[in-house]
């Protein structure tokens, strides 16, 4: 028996090593507290179809039977629905009427109440939404937290969004705590945001002005891009490597819906 409960919940990353390790290990490997996240489950989905023997893929208890061999298969995975999330973050922080293709609403049920709540409408199908984006948007308060709840792989691009709106929201990081260095570049930008331990009080603004900025990680790499396609003038976002880890052609994909965006190469 193998028990993944932390301070902050479960995780992702360990259950998949340790699902995948235990596929093949003699014996049955209980994983308990495991994380239930999507992804867990259609990695769990892969291995089964390869021959592997699981059971209570999506719950915190998973059992796994060590199988002697696994064959090979043809498979597609989920889409991203981080990279869903942000792309229709673009949409509403530029005011924008886009369609995002191979979305999964129930993937992300947590992140669309919250769009909901903040004013945000939007039109789904059976795997695609558009965003219908309809004035300035009211503030929330937000708690992340391991799935189903809010995604903290989505916190630093909705606090961008949050800027813009009226009044004062919070967002409170349940996941990991100092996950906050986002914060003062946002506020480069002419964002108010200050933070009192692992909550961060965010002020809308009626503007944001380009600036000079610095990604620090993949997520908040993200949300500064958001933010400078917001702002009015130029931001430059340094350090962009970041954002390569999460995103394929980011910049190509929003100058096709009509972003001003461009990659500048380095000599350093």
């Amino acid at each position: 028996m193998i028990f993944l409960g932390g301070k902050f919940g479960s995780s992702v990353l360990a259950t998949a090593n340790i699902m995948c390790a235990a596929t093949m290990a003699k014996g049955e490997t209980l994983i308990e507290f495991a994380s239930a996240e999507p992804e867990i489950v259609d990695l769990a989905l892969f291995l089964k179809r390869m021959g592997a023997r699981i059971r209570g893929e999506g719950s915190h208890r998973l059992r796994i039977e060590g199988v002697k061999k696994l064959k090979g298969v043809e498979y597609s995975i989920i889409p991203d629905r981080i990279e869903a999330g942000t792309y229709m973050l673009a949409g509403y922080i530029t005011g924008s009427g886009i369609t995002v293709k191979d979305f999964v609403p129930e993937h992300l049920f947590s992140f669309l109440d919250k769009m909901e709540e903040s004013g945000a409408t939007f039109k789904t199908g059976k795997n695609y939404l558009r965003t219908v984006p309809a004035g300035r948007w009211k503030s929330i308060d937000l708690i992340t937290l391991p799935y189903p709840g809010f995604p903290t792989d989505l916190q630093a691009q909705m606090m961008s969004y949050l800027t813009l709106a009226e009044g004062i929201s919070t967002v409170t990081e349940k996941v990991f705590p100092e996950r906050f260095i986002h914060v003062g570049e946002l506020n480069r930008l002419g964002a108010s945001i200050t933070l009192d331990g692992a909550k961060a009080i965010i002020r809308g603004v009626d503007k944001l002005t380009g600036a000079q900025t610095m990604a620090s990680d993949l997520r908040a790499s993200a949300a500064i891009v958001l933010a400078g396609l917001a702002a009015e003038g130029e931001t430059e976002v340094s350090r962009i490597y970041h954002l390569d880890r999460g995103y394929e052609k980011f910049e190509e994909k929003l100058r096709a819906l009509g972003a001003r965006i461009k990659r500048e190469r380095t000599t350093q």
